[in-house]
């Protein structure tokens, strides 16, 4: 219709020469584009509205989760604890004889070992107090040779007595038996008799001297054994002029200088023991639990930052420290091939003696209420059965949280996969696609 009116108003206005000039030609065009443009937005409004109504099926979406292996560990990080290396042992070796010090052989740093002469002390001295010992013993033996010689004498003197003793008791009978047959006087026979007596006292006398020599051996033998201790004193202090390492190790500090006159006692040179090392830590009162006589533990040294030692507890301190509380304790660490030095530092921590728990995050335990700050018992399981990738929810018993983990006490094994991230809520047997980052 309008199309049509268009037309007729065209033939009027060429049939009317004077309407024809007084409308211009750019009106005409205009009111067309007018009349045309509801047409359009009529028609383009019916199409919206027909494809509006045509019903779109729509796929069910399938949910994207954040998979991960299920792990032991504990809430809380061990405590570091820091100490210092030390020797084994320290032994400061003394010496124990005075002298000038001729040669000091080893320096700081140099390795020595057990029975190494260290140093020389000048021993003219001692020498000559050991040689006067020694001529005092050659002269005490003489003595003893001359003593023993002087018993063996007297020995044979009351031999000899006891001879002339036995002839004058049978002088003195045979004489009685010539009285009493009455062939001499009695003077004879008391002549006789006394004879006897007296070569009898002569006999003990002779055996007193005995007596009195061989004491005098014995006191010359006594007399020898104390010289021959004095020369083995003499020897020792002579020895001592050599001082000698009592032990294998390193010279940690060398404490006096050649050509010094050094005192019975003055330290000479520090040795160190690096066979082993040890660590002396202070620790706390709450990480006492997890020690005990033996245990192993770990240790790392910064000198050494890519490399792992393990230490043995060697002692513990029955007490702590009234103020601090800390308790001292000893470690040891193996050191074989002796590249551990003293004065390193320490690093020293104590693991739980209990099994580690399973861990799990917190957001396992919020798949269908991320915004819940209160945790459920329920976590979904991977199950992955005939080509498909399924969820099972399973009811697990909580323990303590901490850092945004959870202690699982039961109803999971470190053989479980369990879903820390979902997309969408989750439902029991429900199918999932694994994200990129799923474990």
């Amino acid at each position: 219709m309008i199309y049509a009116r268009t037309i007729e108003l065209s033939s009027q206005r060429k049939n009317s020469p004077q309407t024809s000039s007084k409308i211009p030609r750019w009106i005409n065009i205009t009111f067309i584009f007018l009349c045309l443009f509801p047409l359009g937005g009529c028609f383009f409004e019916a199409k919206t509205e027909a494809q509006e109504e045509t019903p779109v099926m729509e796929k069910p979406s399938i949910p994207a989760v954040d998979v991960m292996k299920v792990a032991t560990g504990f809430l809380s990080q061990p405590r570091e604890y820091i100490g210092t290396t030390e020797p084994i042992k320290e032994v400061i070796l003394r010496s124990q004889a005075e002298g000038q010090i001729l040669n000091l052989t080893v320096d700081v740093g140099d390795r020595v070992t057990t029975g190494q002469i260290i140093a020389q002390l000048d021993d003219t001295l001692l020498k000559a107090s050991l040689y006067k010992a020694e001529a005092e013993l050659a002269s005490l033996n003489s003595a003893v040779t001359e003593a023993e010689a002087d018993v063996i004498s007297a020995q044979a003197q009351v031999k000899s007595n006891q001879v002339q003793l036995a002839q004058a008791k049978v002088d003195a009978n045979r004489l009685e038996e010539l009285y009493n047959e009455g062939a001499i006087a009695k003077r004879e026979v008391e002549l006789a008799q006394t004879e006897a007596k007296t070569a009898q006292q002569t006999v003990i006398a002779s055996q007193s001297q005995v007596n009195v020599k061989q004491a005098g051996v014995k006191t010359a033998k006594g007399r020898i054994t104390s010289q021959k201790a004095i020369i083995q004193e003499e020897k020792k202090r002579l020895n001592y002029t050599q001082i000698k390492a009592p032990s294998s190790g390193y010279v940690l500090e060398r404490l006096t200088e050649q050509g010094n006159l050094i005192q019975p006692g003055g330290e000479v040179i520090k040795i160190g023991d690096f066979s082993q090392v040890q660590v002396t830590v202070s620790i706390s009162e709450l990480d006492l639990e997890n020690l005990a006589l033996g245990k192993s533990v770990n240790v790392t040294l910064d000198a050494f930052p890519n490399q792992q030692f393990t230490g043995i507890i060697n002692r513990i301190s029955p007490s702590a420290d009234r103020n601090s509380r800390q308790i001292p304790i000893e470690i040891l660490l193996s050191n074989p091939e002796q590249k551990i030095n003293g004065g390193l530092l320490a690093r020293i921590k104590f693991t739980n003696n209990n099994n580690p728990p399973i861990l799990i995050p917190e957001t396992a335990l919020k798949i269908n209420n991320p915004r819940e700050n209160t945790l459920s018992n329920t976590v979904f399981v991977l199950s992955e059965n005939n080509d498909q990738t399924q969820v099972m929810t399973r009811q697990v018993t909580l323990g303590q949280s901490k850092n945004g983990k959870v202690e699982i006490l039961n109803g999971l094994t470190t053989l479980d996969r369990i879903v820390v991230r979902s997309s969408d809520k989750l439902d029991n047997g429900k199918t999932v696609r694994l994200s990129v980052i799923s474990q």
